[in-house]
């Protein structure tokens, strides 16, 4: 039965063949993981395990797919399509859209990762890479740019593109599964429609839920750092979940006026004077170096790099694949419903091109100056005798990004600076996907009601928690990872649908711009051929005006006077007679 989104009198509607089922898978996951947390732990580790073994080629295979998708949308022919109507101009600046979407886009994970994934790159290489010291930074950063550069965004830009065309352009709801109307019809209006929203609900939770673990894991390893607290309990890390759960119900309660785009703001200025520290107090010219450096080895290797499988290392590659680069894909597809909706819904007004350079272009050249000074930074230390592994030559992902910033000066400082962020990046990305998640179930209505709101960033945190609880990291993996299979089918029809109605829309755009121009050749023809028309006509009827008609107008002018006379003539017999 297909519920209305939005009432007569314009106030949201929940769509129930979307909320409930939603709703109650999640519970039953949080239930489970809580209740049974070893036996969760078992089934998600042999659920992983599974998915990975048998599908990690295919993940490869979609994702650098849509490195090319993205790529063909931004350089086509269907660049200049505008994502509304042709006279909409942008809704917000350039620095307000760059920062709101990379703050929901990346957040938690570039300061999580950023010191961590390099650093266990270049002292635990990818297994078959081998060579000096210089080889495996190289090959540490090249691959790090691989997982946070243009695959990462591409994928946003598939559900981006595709939702910003249907809410801009053809006036849909903010629900995702208009994005596939071009292929479905009327069919996203019923139970197909539903399929998709619930998908997307899902993995928008469980793709947050990860971010949210992963940032209390690094909020509690900085407390300890800072001596706040002597050893991180799981006790302090649920309390950590629900103290800036809170904080994230607030904000997106508040709307993405004012909440979330004043903290992507200000935690975007925060992030940059933090990059600008790092890069002055560290190895300066050795970071400036490595940055150019960096980006020529990502380009030349992107190819080999972007079809990389793992298929010749034997079961070591298998599971470095599925801890990382598998991992790294899933996650960006579980996120993907809510980045790209966010991302729409702010980008009305760009052009296909615009849209796409905004998204690829200048968050990953972000991306690649982060990870150049946080993770150049750390592994300059490492190779200069300051030491950050574990005694077992390991590296706690948490732990890497305080161990680093111990070596500098205003450690303490910056230590605290990297809590503030992670805590602002949590709160950006938890109420970001609230709000997302609570529009589609409300059928993609823009405002929809404070409580569900409030329930849904609850339920992130409840899913966060559960998860940890399950087994930590791993746990948080897989969750991403499972979640991620069934929208990444989802993404491909979307790439379709997008074709198909940019096409569509190119053809029609052709079409009335020809007739446009068909109208206004005739006036400009008519213009400047109507003078000289006339004027040829006068001298052609001057010149032979003797020859055409001179005949015709003596016989008028005899009959003219013929007739003449004899009314004078019948005038003096009548007066004679008179007199």
């Amino acid at each position: 039965m297909h519920v209305p989104a939005i009432t007569t009198d314009g106030s949201a509607h929940l769509r129930r063949g979307v909320f409930y089922p939603a709703l109650g898978f999640l519970a039953v996951v949080v239930a489970l993981s809580v209740a049974f947390p070893s036996a969760t732990e078992t089934a998600l580790t042999t659920l992983q395990d599974t998915v990975v073994r048998g599908l990690g080629w295919y993940y490869v295979l979609i994702v650098s797919g849509f490195v090319i998708f993205a790529i063909w949308m931004g350089v086509g022919r269907f660049g200049d399509i505008v994502l509304g109507k042709d006279e909409d101009e942008p809704e917000f600046g350039i620095f307000a859209w760059f920062s709101m979407l990379f703050a929901a886009g990346m957040g938690i994970g570039l300061v999580f990762w950023g010191a961590a994934e390099p650093l266990t790159f270049f002292v635990d290489p990818k297994p078959g890479v081998t060579g000096s010291e210089g080889q495996l930074v190289n090959s540490a950063m090249s691959q790090v740019f691989l997982h946070w550069g243009f695959h990462a965004w591409a994928i946003y830009v598939v559900v981006g593109l595709a939702m910003a065309y249907a809410i801009h352009r053809k006036g849909r709801p903010v629900s995702l599964r208009w994005a596939l109307e071009p292929v479905l019809g009327d069919r996203v209006k019923g139970w197909a429609g539903d399929i998709i929203d619930v998908a997307a609900i899902v993995g928008t939770v469980a793709g947050v839920a990860t971010s949210l673990g992963l940032g209390v894991q690094q909020i509690s390893a900085g407390l300890v750092s800072l001596g706040v607290i002597d050893e991180a309990l799981d006790w302090h890390l649920v309390a950590l979940i629900i103290g800036v759960t809170a904080v994230a119900t607030l904000s997106v309660v508040s709307g993405v006026g004012r909440g979330i785009k004043w903290l992507s703001n200000a935690n975007l200025g925060l992030a940059g004077v933090f990059l600008v520290a790092i890069l002055a107090l560290g190895p300066t010219l050795f970071l400036l170096r490595d940055f150019v450096q960096n980006i020529g080895n990502y380009l030349f290797n992107l190819v080999p790099l972007s079809f990389n499988t793992s298929a010749l290392t034997g079961e070591a590659g298998i599971e470095w694949q599925a801890a990382w680069t598998t991992f790294y894909w899933g996650w960006w597809i579980s996120w993907s419903p809510f980045v790209g909706l966010f991302i729409a819904r702010i980008s009305r007004g760009r052009t296909v091109r615009e849209f796409v350079a905004g998204v690829m272009l200048v968050p990953v050249l972000v991306t690649m100056a982060w990870f150049t000074v946080m993770g150049g930074s750390a592994i300059y230390q490492q190779m200069n005798g300051q030491d950050l592994t574990n005694p077992d030559g390991s590296v706690t992902s948490e732990n890497a990004l305080f161990q680093m910033l111990e070596n500098l000066p205003a450690s303490g400082l910056l230590s605290g600076v990297a809590i503030i962020m992670i805590v602002i990046f949590f709160v950006t990305s938890s109420d970001s996907g609230s709000l997302v998640v609570d529009m589609l179930s409300h059928g993609g209505h823009p405002e929809p009601p404070t409580w569900s709101r409030i329930l849904w960033s609850s339920i992130e945190g409840l899913v966060a928690i559960g998860l940890l609880l399950a087994g930590g990291l791993v746990a948080l993996q897989t969750g991403a990872i499972l979640t991620a299979v069934p929208f990444s089918v989802i993404m491909i029809a979307m790439c379709f649908a997008t074709y198909k109605a940019l096409k569509s829309e190119y053809r029609e755009i052709r079409r009335l711009s020809r007739r446009a121009r068909e109208r206004e050749w005739q006036l400009e023809l008519t213009e400047r051929m109507t003078p000289a028309v006339t004027s040829q006509v006068v001298d052609t009827i001057s010149e032979n005006f003797e020859d055409h008609f001179g005949e015709q107008v003596d016989e008028r002018i005899s009959s003219a006077i013929d007739e003449y006379d004899a009314e004078h003539t019948d005038t003096d017999t009548n007066g004679g007679t008179s007199r």
